[in-house]
């Protein structure tokens, strides 16, 4: 009799913390997807600090888009997220991409100058957690962390740091560093979502990291009419397929657990994402998986590595 209520307790309780784990990651599910719709969006950015005093300060830098943000695909593990600008109402940009992937062990490492090392976190730390992957215009990664997704007095809270590559902004403009560590925190309201970060700008050596500076950056998504974003759903319908394969290319790259090295110079004189940007233009002879393929691979330092199908 006893052995027999040992039995019954012992199946409520991991009954009870599967209705608790199902119930956690529907929420979390909730939470990314309220990432979606038609924003307003404000960036902002300001050096805070600096342990140099005679550190000069960059400008305040500002900005104003309009971003469609919506779930491209969408499996029992997996969530795909678009981004994409619309300029003056008619020109549409792709931006970047973000995946979330559900106790996700496999992520790429950022180390410097277009060079991602594969890691491997141990599954029992990743439990319950989303991992997050965030991807440029040109699919290519930039950087991957994993956290839990907190909900508590109808807010929802994603926290992680993780080092990345210069964002453009930096990139375009200077050279004294090579890593931006992020600390990412993203808030999901009704009204949108806020992500908010305070970074650190760091100098990386052979000898070790230093820190040059700290900035503070706000990127503030308040939905909009959905009706503004019209003309970036009808440019997704006839570009889907394009980018589609491109991100099947990565895909195949990253899944190789080798990590990824990529040339930091333009290539026959034109960036990766110019020369993507061609292919997907063209109408006479639509570009093939293949020519995705070989366009990607001039950009992959030691692309003899990798085993393509």
């Amino acid at each position: 009799m006893k052995k027999n209520i040992k039995t019954i307790l012992t199946l409520l309780t991991f009954s009870l913390w599967g209705q608790g784990a199902f119930a956690q990651k529907a929420a979390d599910i909730q939470a990314i997807k309220g990432q979606c719709g038609c924003h307003e969006v404000d960036f902002k950015y300001a050096e805070t600090f600096s342990p140099q005093k005679d550190y000069k300060y960059s400008d305040r830098y500002t900005a104003k888009a309009l971003e469609w943000v919506f779930v491209d695909e969408e499996s029992k593990d997996k969530l795909v997220l678009m981004h994409l600008l619309v300029i003056n109402d008619k020109t549409v940009i792709k931006h970047w991409r973000e995946d979330w992937e559900y106790e996700q062990n496999n992520l790429l490492a950022y180390q410097k100058n277009k060079d991602w090392k594969a890691a491997q976190l141990p599954k029992n730390q990743v439990k319950g957690q989303w991992a997050q992957k965030i991807f440029e215009v040109d699919d290519s990664p930039r950087y991957e962390g994993s956290a839990s997704w907190i909900h508590q007095d109808g807010k929802h809270l994603w926290a992680n740091v993780t080092d990345a590559p210069l964002p453009r902004r930096e990139y375009t403009k200077r050279t004294d560093y090579q890593v931006l560590r992020r600390n990412n925190r993203i808030y999901v309201t009704s009204a949108g979502y806020l992500h908010e970060q305070d970074n650190d700008k760091i100098v990386r050596t052979e000898t070790g990291d230093q820190l040059l500076a700290q900035e503070k950056g706000i990127n503030d998504y308040v939905r909009t009419e959905e009706s503004k974003c019209d003309v970036a759903k009808r440019w997704w319908t006839k570009h889907r397929t394009f980018w589609a394969d491109v991100r099947g290319v990565w895909s195949e790259l990253i899944a190789q657990n080798k990590g990824i090295s990529l040339k930091t110079d333009k290539v026959d004189g034109k960036h990766l994402g110019q020369i993507l940007e061609s292919l997907s233009y063209q109408s006479d002879t639509p570009a093939t998986r293949q020519d995705i393929r070989a366009a990607i691979l001039k950009f992959v330092n030691n692309a003899e590595l990798y085993s393509m199908r």
